[in-house]
Formats: C-alpha cells, sequence, structure tokens
C-alpha cells in the first residue's frame, strides 16, 4: 500500500471517529447516564437523537445544492463544529440548549462524512474504502471503552468533555491527513450514460431503501445500550453492548467489500439488511444478555456496511458526481433518522416498553432489504451488471 494511500486512510478514518463514532453515535452510551440524572425521559432523548438527525438532514441536503470550492476548508468547519459541540454537551445543563447542540453536531457530522468520504472515495479502491469507513465502528469502539472509564473520575458532564478533547486530537489529524494539496474542488460534467432511466431507476430504489435504513437502524443506535440495562443485571452490560458495536463495526466494511465483488452490491446490501432486521428484534424477542449481545453484534456488523455498499454503488452510477449524489442519499437516510427516534420515544414512553418500537424497526429494514430487489429487479440488463 502506498504511503500516500496509508495517509489518505488514517486521516479518514481519523474524520469519520470524529464526527460520527464520537460525534454523533456518543450519546448512546451516555444516554443511560443522563436519564439517570433524570435530565429527561425517553421521549425527551428522542427529541435530542432528532434534533441531531434535523442537522444531519439538513447539512446534507445543502451539500447536494451549493458548488463546494474548498474541500478542505469545509472539512475543517465541519471537524471543529464536531469538536466544539461535543465538548458543549457538558459545559451546558439545559436540553434546550442540548437541543441546538445536537442539532449543529448533526450538520457538523454530514459536512464531514460528505465531503470526507468524497474527498477518500476519489482516492481509494473500494476496499481502501472499507477500511475507512470502518472508522465509524473504531469510534464507537472508543467510546465504549472512554465512556466507562471518564465515568469512573466523573459524572456524564466529565464524559462528555473527555470525548471533546479526544476529538480534539483526532480532528487535528483528520484535517492535516485529508486536506486538499490545492484550493480548487474538480468540476466535471457527468457523462451522457449517467443520465439512462435504468441509472435513475436504479437510485431511486437505492434512495428509498436507504431511507427506510435510516428510519429502521436508528432506533437501535438510538436506545440499544439503555435498553441492554433494563434486560439484565450484569454489570456493566451497557458498556459491553456498545463495546462489541464497535469490534463487529470496525472490520465489518473490509468483509462487506469482499462479498460484494462475489455477489454484487444489490445481494450483498439485501443480505445485510435482512441480517441488521434480525439483529434489531432479537433481543426484544429473546429477553436475555446474550440476545442483546447477539444483537449488538449483528448490529455493528451492518449498519456502516450499508453505508459503504450505498454509496459505492451510486458511485458506481454517477462516478463523476460522487458529492452531490452521496449527499442525495444521505439527505433521505436523515429524513428516516429524524422520524424513527421521535416515533420510538413515544412508544417506549407510552408503553413503558421497548418491544413495539424495536419490532417496528425491524419491519422497516425487512421492508427497505425487499424493495432492493424488486424494484431494481425490472431494469434493463446493461445497468443490472452495476448491482448483480
Amino acid at each position: 500500500m502506498k504511503r500516500n494511500t496509508v495517509t489518505v486512510l488514517i486521516g479518514g478514518i481519523a474524520a469519520m471517529m470524529v464526527a460520527m463514532g464520537i460525534g454523533r453515535f456518543a450519546f448512546t452510551p451516555i444516554l443511560p447516564m443522563m436519564m439517570e440524572n433524570h435530565l429527561f425521559s425517553p421521549a425527551g432523548a428522542g427529541y435530542l437523537a432528532s434534533s441531531n438527525y434535523l442537522g444531519y438532514l439538513i447539512g446534507a441536503f445543502l451539500l447536494t445544492l451549493v458548488q463546494v470550492n474548498n474541500r478542505s476548508r469545509l472539512l475543517l468547519v465541519g471537524l471543529i463544529g464536531s469538536i466544539v459541540t461535543t465538548w458543549g454537551m457538558g459545559e451546558f445543563h439545559s436540553l434546550e440548549i442540548w437541543l441546538l447542540l445536537r442539532f449543529l453536531s448533526g450538520l457538523a457530522s454530514a459536512v464531514v462524512f460528505v465531503i470526507a468520504s468524497s474527498m477518500v472515495m476519489d482516492r481509494l479502491s473500494q476496499l481502501q474504502a472499507g477500511i475507512f469507513y470502518g472508522g465509524v465502528g473504531a469510534g464507537i469502539l472508543l467510546t465504549g471503552f472512554s465512556v466507562p472509564m471518564l465515568a469512573k473520575t466523573g459524572d456524564w458532564i466529565e464524559v462528555w468533555k473527555g470525548l471533546g478533547l479526544i476529538s480534539l486530537l483526532l480532528g487535528l489529524a483528520a484535517w492535516y491527513l485529508l486536506r486538499d494539496k490545492h484550493s480548487g474542488a474538480k468540476t466535471v460534467p457527468s457523462p451522457r450514460n449517467e443520465q439512462s432511466s435504468g441509472g435513475r431507476r436504479i437510485l431511486i430504489w437505492l434512495t428509498i431503501a436507504y431511507g427506510l435504513e435510516g428510519l429502521g437502524y436508528i432506533v437501535t443506535g438510538t436506545y440499544l445500550v439503555a435498553y441492554a440495562k433494563t434486560v439484565s443485571n450484569l454489570p456493566n452490560i451497557a458498556s459491553l453492548s456498545w463495546i462489541l458495536v464497535g469490534i463487529a463495526g470496525a472490520p465489518s466494511c473490509i468483509l462487506w467489500s469482499k462479498l460484494a465483488s462475489q455477489w454484487g452490491k444489490k445481494w450483498t446490501l439485501t443480505f445485510s439488511m435482512i441480517l441488521q432486521s434480525v439483529g434489531i428484534a432479537i433481543p426484544v424477542l429473546i429477553h436475555s444478555s446474550t440476545a442483546v449481545f447477539v444483537g449488538a453484534f449483528l448490529f455493528g456488523a451492518t449498519f456502516m456496511g450499508i453505508t459503504m455498499l450505498t454509496v459505492s454503488f451510486a458511485k458506481d452510477l454517477y462516478p463523476q458526481n460522487n458529492r452531490k449524489i452521496i449527499g442525495l442519499l444521505t439527505t433521505f437516510f436523515g429524513l428516516g433518522q429524524i422520524i424513527g427516534p421521535l416515533i420510538a420515544g413515544h412508544l417506549i414512553s407510552g408503553n413503558g416498553s421497548y418491544l413495539s418500537a424495536l419490532i417496528g424497526a425491524a419491519l422497516i429494514v425487512l421492508l427497505g432489504a425487499v424493495s432492493l430487489p424488486l424494484g431494481i429487479g425490472s431494469t434493463d440488463r446493461k445497468q443490472l451488471k452495476l448491482s448483480r
């Protein structure tokens, strides 16, 4: 592997750890600590999660509209935003300010995800890109270990601030290693064959499936650790379940990339979403700590693989316009993420149980899985070569 490739990979992984692994998903392992202090209800947690995903949605949508002339500068802004909002969660003690911070954190996450993905996908192969997306799992693994360690010397306030400092170190490394050597972004006209009806049809069904994935997966992404604490008195079950998500997630994209080279992206995506729906449902169908760990592992093993496969699939269809296409897909994914925690939070608060919320999420992801082969299946053969 060339030195420049290694540099890009390390920078990309660090960026994903800051904006996604910490900026977006650290809320999940810290959530039980904040709820134990009666800072908000499950419904309030849903509002905080949805606020974050609203920011993510708006950030992704704006990136489909604006002309980006300096990706390095925009990446730096996104990284700074993620670092500051992570620290700020421990600095302020107001639900209204937390809602604003989670919104801004989501905005920053979208900027870093779309811009870093665009920069990395320009320079790396699909298998190498799988290593890059594993940075989200690495970030989750980092929070799984660091949250309980930071909690030993303080409460949830010190946890947020400690993660803010970790984000600062990783963010500096990410920007230094990923920044473009020249300032202008290349604008390349889209080739004619990208405008075929087959390509558009595949993209439409890919977007629908990815939107349903966002709607379903995020329920587990928000409430997994909180639910784990209701299942067993096993010490540290919450932390262990989240660590397991990170362990499964870090190498998952590499494995899904290899599988896609044999099965094709369409069937690999379908299988991964079916597997995820099973992982979401298992913990509530079998009420045990083992089921929680199995569900956590399957969730970690699939959620970033699905994102990587979707983005890579779209890049095959629109190779010269990947930033806007990634932004479009992320917009619909973000829309699903806003709706999911709001509905789930009210179901959990109203029923006093996680059953209906998690089973509903599993069915939504399963619907997305089924929609992919059914929707793409009738497309013309020439375009189907990309999806097999």
